[in-house]
């Protein structure tokens, strides 16, 4: 049977795969497994949290309808970013969080992530052991012992408070555009900035619930790019739907990822010898490039599988403070519980600031190596391991690569697709042999 949480929650086709009734389901579940057998006397408290889509309105309503009906008590937090949700689960006394987002994935579909009392993601078993809760029986309180639902739209503030306060050099004199997707840090994200000193222009900026990371945020970069260059700002940086990722643009219109603003983190860090054992975590999709950079510097890298409930795993187990994906989550543990766009924003333009270079010279100390990254949708994913002429054809391109590039091929953790990745010594062979293994995944997998 298939496992029912991803690599960042549970997620789908919202009414389809991710409905009101799971939803309700779900949240009764967490509820026993995270806050009712803590036992502390006190009623259990859970902090609920959403993005702008529209779908996020009748599933925020299941899920505190199962938490209340389990009861615990709910707060409601409103369209907040996903690392708000995290924080204010703390800051609020919360038992557990509650975030309803696909992030990055398009308006239709949407997703619940859990976060314990202290802001983590969950680790799977515990996961695991929710989904098993859901076929159990259990007695449901009455009367007075059922959950009360309260809102608290201003909470936000707290969060916007604690982001800026973490800011060493000021953005005064900085001019940036920020893409916040049409998504949950529309208002925040700029606010955020404008605080810390930056002049801010924006775009994608004006949710309506149907919009939400529709040709702005950090997966469609370029336009982010192209208005860094337009208003001649020093910088752009880029959040996804749920505010969680990061993108840069330099000035020049260059898009800066992940990779690069781990890098350029990593670097302050080290400098300021304040990066844990010298060590960044990465992923396997992390370019060489940054690698090859760290290295130089006296940097220790370390992989992990793709997905940053994996890195923040491994920073955790080994006592780091920075890591990421080339994706843009970036994860300051010092700082944060989980990935957040908007710290990590605010730190990248710090490190601007205090160096009052430009950002293309920033990342251009991480020497990237030519990358090609092809999704390929309507596959059987959970074959890609095992058929034969796909790893055949696998084999064949690395052989044809030798120690000049590595092929990567994996499916999504998060959506119904494989990816294929390939680094080469040149773009054209990189896109060409990931193109030819992408066209052996379709014709082998397709449903």
């Amino acid at each position: 049977m298939a496992r029912l949480f991803g690599t960042d929650g549970v997620r789908g086709l919202a009414n389809r795969d991710v409905t009101a009734e799971l939803a309700l389901d779900l949240a009764a579940s967490a509820a026993h497994v995270l806050a009712l057998r803590q036992e502390t006397g006190q009623r259990p408290k859970a902090i609920v949290g959403r993005d702008p889509r529209a779908s996020g309105e009748f599933l925020s309503a299941a899920v505190s309808a199962g938490l209340a009906s389990a009861g615990v008590d709910v707060i409601d937090v409103g369209v907040v970013p996903t690392p708000a949700v995290a924080y204010l689960t703390g800051v609020l006394g919360g038992d557990l969080g509650v975030m309803l987002s696909a992030s990055h994935n398009p308006m239709q579909d949407n997703g619940i992530k859990f976060f314990d009392k202290h802001g983590y993601k969950l680790e799977d078993d515990v996961e695991d052991e929710i989904a098993a809760h859901m076929e159990s029986d259990w007695l449901r309180p009455i009367g007075a012992g059922v959950g009360r639902i309260s809102y608290d739209f201003e909470a936000v503030n707290k969060y916007v408070d604690a982001l800026v306060k973490t800011v060493t050099y000021s953005l005064e004199g900085l001019r940036v555009v920020v893409d916040c997707a049409h998504g949950a840090a529309s208002v925040v994200g700029p606010e955020a900035l404008r605080r810390a000193g930056a002049e801010v222009i924006v775009i994608g900026a004006e949710p309506n619930g149907e919009n939400i990371n529709n040709e702005y945020g950090a997966t469609a970069p370029r336009r982010m790019a192209a208005a860094t260059v337009g208003h001649m700002a020093h910088v752009g940086v880029s959040f996804d739907g749920d505010a969680d990722r990061c993108i840069a643009s330099d000035e020049e219109g260059e898009v800066v990822d992940g990779d690069q603003i781990m890098g350029i983190l990593a670097l302050a860090l080290h400098e300021a010898g304040r990066l844990k054992n010298d060590t960044l975590v990465t992923t396997v999709m992390s370019n060489l490039g940054l690698k090859n950079a760290m290295h130089a510097a006296g940097i220790k890298t370390v992989d992990t599988a793709v997905g940053d409930r994996y890195v923040l795993e491994e920073m955790r187990r080994s006592d780091l403070n920075l890591g990421g994906e080339q994706s843009g989550h970036v994860l300051l543990t010092d700082l944060s519980t989980t990935g957040d766009g908007v710290l990590t924003a605010l730190h990248l333009l710090s490190r601007l600031a205090e160096t009052r270079l430009k950002m293309s010279e920033l990342s251009g100390v991480i020497k990237q190596l030519p990358q090609a990254l092809i999704n390929v949708r309507g596959v059987d994913k959970g074959a890609v391991n095992t058929n034969q002429a796909v790893q055949d054809i696998v084999q064949s391109v690395e052989a044809e690569l030798g120690n000049t590039g590595r092929v990567l091929l994996r499916p999504s953790g998060t959506e119904p697709l494989v990816r294929v990745m390939v680094e080469a010594a040149t773009q054209s062979l990189a896109e060409q042999c990931a193109q030819k293994i992408a066209d052996v995944v379709k014709q082998e997998l397709s449903l």
